[in-house]
């Protein structure tokens, strides 16, 4: 399998950087139901963009169901991403305790941020992504909460679509419930208010990891391990596993970088690898140490170097 490459964007800021796409998760406390009707869905999708714009990152695409949010983005770092996540949790909850009178929707652990690291796992994740929203709808082109729609639409919205830059100040507070200032974006809303993916998502980018091809995305979003990809990307990254179960983890990503178990490793590619491990997993220092076989001490100045 192949290591995904940094690739170089123009970021909401206007400046062009190298970024790496990750995959964030949010849920409710308990797997809550966080979109109770047709405006939370729209005013958190909204926030995913709100957030990318503050937070200098790209969205590539999303899904939003009732009790959680998945979104590939383009950040430089995990710290970036991270960043974003916390954002939409704030902003979101806020949202939520004002218009139910209801807190506690989120907890500490509920954003999870996974660097993707292969061309495999890449697309796998996008088709995750992609088949959440196919789970919640009969046509995966009328699902209105999710970026698929700008996939393979040769950048061209198929409704009828007005230029957020157009919008008054009050239309902007009433319809994004932000005082942030957006009227310089390239954002379309359609005939409902809702943003449109095609002027917000980097649906190039999907289109670049399936080759081109359509047909490669529908059919891996038709095969893709949905429980694999939840252990993978939702739940593994929250559960501390034992030794002997997190080695094998570790080891499946030692494979994928440089074709070798941990043990074979040189200094230099554990070096590499353990920033990695110690942002995508719940770890501790001394199992790292145990894991690649180095002291706690050397570990600990790896970790500390990269954060």
């Amino acid at each position: 399998m192949a290591l995904v490459n940094a690739v170089v964007r123009e970021m909401p800021d206007g400046s062009s950087r190298r970024v790496f796409p990750f995959h964030l998760s949010l849920e409710g406390l308990g797997k809550a139901i966080i979109c109770r009707d047709e405006k939370d869905y729209d005013i958190l999708v909204k926030y995913v963009f709100l957030c990318a714009l503050k937070k200098n990152v790209r969205v590539v695409t999303y899904v939003v169901v009732s009790n959680h949010l998945h979104v590939i983005l383009l950040a430089e770092n995990s710290e970036q991403a991270k960043a974003f996540g916390d954002e939409i949790r704030r902003r979101y909850a806020m949202w939520f305790s004002h218009r139910y009178h209801e807190r506690k929707l989120y907890h500490n652990k509920c954003v999870d941020v996974q660097r993707i690291d292969t061309d495999w796992y890449l697309r796998n994740a996008i088709a995750y992504v992609f088949r959440n929203a196919l789970e919640n709808s009969d046509n995966l082109e009328r699902y209105p909460w999710s970026g698929y729609r700008a996939c393979f639409s040769g950048g061209r919205s198929m409704v009828w679509c007005r230029p957020v830059s157009s919008l008054t100040k009050r239309e902007t507070e009433s319809l994004f419930h932000t005082n942030d200032t957006i009227t310089d974006t390239k954002w379309l809303i359609n005939a409902q208010g809702c943003l449109e993916p095609v002027s917000t998502c980097d649906y190039t980018y999907v289109e670049e990891a399936f080759n081109g091809s359509q047909a490669f995305l529908l059919k891996t979003i038709g095969t893709v391990n949905m429980a694999e990809m939840q252990e993978k990307l939702v739940d593994g990254p929250r559960t501390r596993t034992f030794d002997s179960d997190f080695f094998k983890q570790v080891n499946e990503v030692s494979e994928r970088w440089f074709k070798k178990v941990i043990s074979a490793l040189s200094l230099t590619e554990k070096i590499r690898l353990i920033p990695y491990v110690w942002r995508t997993t719940n770890t501790s220092v001394s199992q790292l140490a145990r894991t690649f076989g180095l002291d706690r001490e050397k570990v600990a100045e790896i970790v500390k170097r990269n954060r």
